[in-house]
C-alpha cells in the first residue's frame, strides 16, 4: 500500500447548466479526461443551496427543480491548476474549490 499526496479539485453546478446546448457537468468531465487527470466523477446532489439561498432539490409532488451536480477530479497540483484554467470560463455560476488529499493506492494483485 502506497500513498501519495495529490489536490482534488470540486466543481459545483446545477443540473440545468449548460455549455453550447450541452449538459455542463458532461462538457466539464470530458474536459478533464482530454486534460489527462487521474480520474473525475460527477455526482448528484440530493438537495443543496448557494449564494442566493434558495435550496434546489425534489419540488412539489416529486417534481424535480434544479439539483447541484458535484464534480470531483484528482491530480497533481500543477495539472488541477490547469484544468481550474480550463474549466472557470464555463462555469457561470457555482463554486470551483480546491483541497489537499492522500491517494491511497493499493496493491491489487495484477
Amino acid at each position: 500500500m502506497r500513498m501519495e499526496k495529490k489536490k482534488c479539485l470540486m466543481v459545483i453546478i446545477q443540473d440545468t447548466d449548460t455549455w453550447k446546448g450541452e449538459q455542463l457537468h458532461h462538457v466539464i468531465v470530458r474536459m478533464l479526461q482530454r486534460r489527462g487527470l487521474d480520474g473525475a466523477t460527477a455526482f448528484s446532489g440530493i438537495a443543496g443551496f448557494g449564494a442566493t439561498r434558495q435550496i434546489h432539490g425534489k419540488g412539489l409532488f416529486g417534481v424535480s427543480d434544479e439539483k447541484p451536480i458535484v464534480i470531483l477530479a484528482i491530480d497533481s497540483e500543477a495539472k488541477v491548476k490547469e484544468a481550474i484554467e480550463a474549466v472557470a470560463p464555463l462555469v457561470q455560476e457555482g463554486l470551483i474549490c480546491t483541497y489537499d488529499t492522500e491517494v491511497v493506492e493499493t496493491d491489487s494483485g495484477k
